[in-house]
Order: C-alpha cells, then sequence, then structure tokens
C-alpha cells in the first residue's frame, strides 16, 4: 500500500520470480452507519468484541463500524488485523485505544493507520497461548504420503448420483440460506420470528415473503431469485461460482494443479466485485503484482473467514472416498487467500464432502474430516465441542446456543464458528436431507455457505435421486453464475464433467 511501511518490504516481483515454486504449496505434498464511502452489497462489519487470553474472545471491546471498501479501506484493514491477531493469540490488547480512535473516523487517516497497522503486525505472540496456529504448522497443508487414501471402487451409476446430489443439494441449501444471509439481522431467534407466521417453521421449503415483502429481505438485490415463488434456476452466488470455477480449473489444469493456475484463473474469469473478504484481497495483491502465498497474508486480515471453505466441495466430489488426496487438494487451493484456522476449514470441508461418498453417515464422516487438521487448532477444538454436544444428548436448541456463545467473539462470516453450524446441522439433521439444509439454515451467520456446505453432504449421502423434488424442479437442471462462459450451465452437466475428473 502507498505511504506503508510493509508495501516498501513486499515490492513487485516480476513475473517469472512471482512463479518460482517456492511461492506455492507443491501437489505432490502438497454491518451501523456506514463510515466512509458507500458500502457495497456486502458490507463488512467491524466485531463488537474481541480480547482475552487463553481462550478466544475475552475483555477487550471495540464498537462497531462499518467499513465500505473492505479491500482498501486502512480503517478496515487496521482494525480487522488487530482483531486477526487477537484471536490467534497475539499481544495486542495494548492497541486497542489506538485501533479504536482510527477506525471510527468518518474519513480514513492513512498514514497513521498504516503505521499502527504495522506496530500491530510486529506484535509479539503470547508464551501461554493453548493453541496450534498457522506458525506453529506450516507443514499441515501436506498430509504425510505414508498415510494414503484407499482407490474409489464406487460403481459409475452409483457415483454419479451422489456426485449430482452433492450438486444439486449446495445449490438447494445455497438458494435456502440466501435470503437470511445477514447475521446482524437473521439470529435464530429472528429467522423462527419471521418464519412462523407462515407456518414455515421449520423450514421444509424455500423462504417465503409476504406483500409488502419485508426490508430485512428487499435489503438483498437478488431476494425474489431466492424466495418461495421466485426461483428460475439455481441464483447466481459466490458459494456456487467457485463451485464452478474449481471445475473448470480441474479440468484444465487436472490435480497437479497449482497455486498460480488457480489465480490466472480467477483474473481470467472471476469479475473483481463477486469477490468478497480474503478473496478481495487477494485479488488486489494479484493486480498489485503479488504472487501466493503472499496474496493470502499481506495486508490480509480476513484470512481466517469463511472464503477457503466455500471454495473446497469441488475437491471432495473428485476425491470420493479419499479425503485426504481432497484436504490436500483444497488446501492448495485455499493458500492463494487463507492460512490457518481459514485453510484448515477448507481441508476439512474437502474432507467432509469426500468422506460422505464412503461413511454411513454424517457422524462418520465428521470424525474422518476433523483428522485432517491439526488437533490443537482452535477450528478443531471447536469441532470437537459440537460433536461431544451430540454426544451428550443435548437438543439442537441447546447446540446452536453453544455455538453461538463460543464464538460470538468472531466476525459471523468467520471459519470456526460456520464450521461449528454446518456439523451442528449434519449431525443433529441425521441424514435427513431436507431438515439437514432446514436446521444449517436455521442457526444463522453466514446461511448461504453453511447450507450449501451442508446440502452437498447431504445430497451426496441421498443421492441425487433422493432429493425431495420440491427442492430441485424450481431449478431447472440450470445454475446462474458470474464466471465467464457458465451463466446457464446445466446442473446435471457440471456433475457428469465432475465424473469424469474421478475415472
Amino acid at each position: 500500500m502507498p505511504g506503508s511501511a510493509g508495501a516498501q518490504q513486499h515490492r513487485h516481483r516480476p513475473a517469472s520470480q512471482q512463479r518460482h515454486p517456492a511461492h506455492r504449496i507443491r501437489p505432490p505434498h502438497p454491518r451501523g452507519p456506514v463510515v466512509g464511502a458507500a458500502a457495497p452489497a456486502r458490507r463488512i462489519p467491524a466485531p463488537a468484541l474481541r480480547g482475552g487470553r487463553g481462550r478466544p474472545g475475552g475483555a477487550v471491546t471495540i464498537e462497531s463500524a462499518f467499513f465500505g471498501h473492505h479491500e482498501a479501506d486502512p480503517r478496515a484493514l487496521l482494525y480487522y488485523e488487530w482483531c486477526q491477531r487477537t484471536e490467534s493469540g497475539y499481544a495486542v490488547d495494548d492497541f486497542a485505544e489506538e485501533v479504536r480512535e482510527l477506525t471510527h473516523t468518518e474519513h480514513p487517516l492513512p498514514g497513521a493507520c498504516w503505521r499502527l497497522l504495522d506496530r500491530v503486525e510486529r506484535a509479539r505472540r503470547l508464551p501461554d497461548w493453548p493453541y496450534t496456529e498457522w506458525a506453529d504448522a506450516p507443514w499441515s497443508a501436506n498430509l504425510p504420503d505414508d498415510e494414503q487414501d484407499s482407490p474409489n471402487s464406487i460403481p459409475a451409476a452409483e457415483l454419479l448420483d451422489r456426485i449430482h446430489g452433492g450438486w444439486l443439494g449446495r445449490c438447494t441449501g445455497c438458494t435456502l440460506g440466501k435470503p437470511l444471509e445477514n447475521g446482524f439481522i437473521w439470529t435464530p431467534e429472528s429467522i423462527r420470528s419471521y418464519l412462523e407466521p407462515f407456518g414455515a417453521y421449520p423450514l421444509r421449503d424455500y423462504v417465503p415473503v409476504s406483500d409488502p415483502v419485508p426490508s430485512e429481505i428487499t435489503s438483498r438485490r437478488d431476494w425474489r431469485a431466492a424466495t418461495l415463488g421466485g426461483i428460475d434456476g439455481c441464483p447466481r452466488d459466490d458459494d456456487i461460482d467457485y463451485t464452478i470455477l474449481e471445475l473448470h480449473l480441474l479440468e484444465q489444469r487436472g490435480p497437479g494443479f497449482t497455486a498460480d493456475d488457480v489465480t490466472d484463473l480467477w483474473l481470467e474469469r472471476l469479475p473483481f466485485l463477486q469477490t468478497y473478504t480474503a478473496e478481495r484481497v487477494a485479488y488486489r495483491n494479484l493486480i498489485d503484482g503479488y504472487a501466493p502465498p503472499d496474496t493470502a497474508t499481506y495486508r490480509n486480515p480476513y484470512r481466517e473467514w469463511i472464503g477457503a471453505l466455500i471454495r473446497a466441495d469441488i475437491h471432495g466430489y473428485s476425491h470420493p472416498g479419499q479425503p485426504r488426496r481432497a484436504a490436500v487438494a483444497a488446501a492448495r487451493d485455499a493458500s492463494v487467500s487463507h492460512v490457518g484456522n481459514g485453510l484448515w476449514a477448507a481441508m476439512w470441508s474437502a474432507a467432509l464432502v469426500a468422506a460422505a461418498f464412503t461413511t454411513p453417515g454424517p457422524g462418520a464422516a465428521l470424525t474422518i474430516a476433523g483428522s485432517v487438521i491439526p488437533a490443537r487448532s482452535r477450528l478443531a477444538v471447536a469441532l470437537s465441542e459440537v460433536l461431544d454436544d451430540h454426544r451428550r444428548g443435548d437438543s439442537w436448541e441447546q447446540a446452536v446456543a453453544a455455538v453461538r456463545s463460543r464464538h460470538a467473539h468472531y466476525s459471523w462470516v468467520h471459519a470456526i464458528g460456520n464450521a461449528c453450524l454446518i456439523a451442528a446441522g449434519l449431525l443433529w439433521g441425521e441424514g435427513d436431507f431436507t431438515r439437514t439444509i432446514a436446521l444449517t439454515v436455521e442457526g444463522g451467520w453466514d446461511t448461504d455457505s453453511n447450507g450449501a456446505t451442508a446440502g452437498s453432504v447431504a445430497g451426496i449421502l441421498t443421492g441425487a435421486a433422493g432429493i425431495p423434488t420440491h427442492w430441485t424442479a424450481p431449478f431447472h437442471d440450470t445454475v446462474h453464475s458470474s464466471v465467464a462462459g457458465y451463466d446457464g450451465s446445466r446442473i446435471s452437466d457440471l456433475a457428469r464433467r465432475t465424473l469424469n475428473l474421478v475415472r
């Protein structure tokens, strides 16, 4: 960034240097008033609580603020880097007052923000931090060679039905959650209060709307395309765009794709304004001349948010019954924009999807998925707590309340809390497709992303033939996308093309 000391340390590299193998994970091992500019459709909020020691979250408080251009506004990058450092065990509590003063201004003070950000980035780690962080385990993206998955042995017809079920389940869960995607407005309680007058709680079909349509729904420009009676094809969403984009990647580059292949494809086929948080910052970094893995870390405070998780399903589809290989592929993809718990969430999600092809139910798939990430990471610990809640016999309502309480200090689009809601939806959904996606969306936070991943797993478990037709009929076998060349694609064609990757 101009005026940033950090920018002077990471000057642009010529293309020949950007492609050096050291800059990639190798395939074989492997939202409140608006502050500043007008906010885009997906605004990024400053979370209310951060701080404390020994467990993420705690004593230090900075009240919420809004940032319009979250990929470039120095206030946003400063605030969320401070949050990220607090959440991952760095001694940054003493910066809280300075951060609050510089981020709660009508107009940014770039020079002061960059100087403070440099200081925050130089903060020491807390010596008694109990969790494994990225700095402790960068090798974790490469699972050991001596732990190989068994080869795929699912008959072709069944495999196609299961892959097709994954695609349809992802489209369905994403569409179901899309009208409710705003973690500040839609809580489990407000979702229930909205749906009950329609007789639509618990959810058994897409979200209904009244006349006049409430502002909570119309705040989304594309609300009609994702609500009951208005769906004509699966609506465009980044949760689906990335699945399509990664399918194209695997077709063009094969299983040995590199992080540079991913970024080349972003620049070629993915519109900048259809990316968000960590991906948009990584895209900005690409345009500024950075290469992976620097794109994931340079001035990218969203590197542990949900973006890499939502990109991971295709790696599970293309590695059915091979969760470790799926995880390694997802990590290579995620390295463009995420590290730590953000990258591990992608590995977990890919392994979860891959395991669903060969396990008897969601509980077994979740257990396998948990084995591909560091056991003492904040993500692994959080997911193990959900599994414990289920074993103890807690109700779904108790489990969701516990997840939201334990992880309220994170942004509502952070990977950890949302992965826990996905896990809860799958466990308490007990393999039933409708119940799984309904519970997952009713849990709130990033509802379309969570519904998409849970729907993907549930769709694989049931197969396309087992998904109730009222969910899939409004799609007319069509998906809308902002990925160049793919708008109006046939979902069945995407499934067949995915099957070809497995053969």
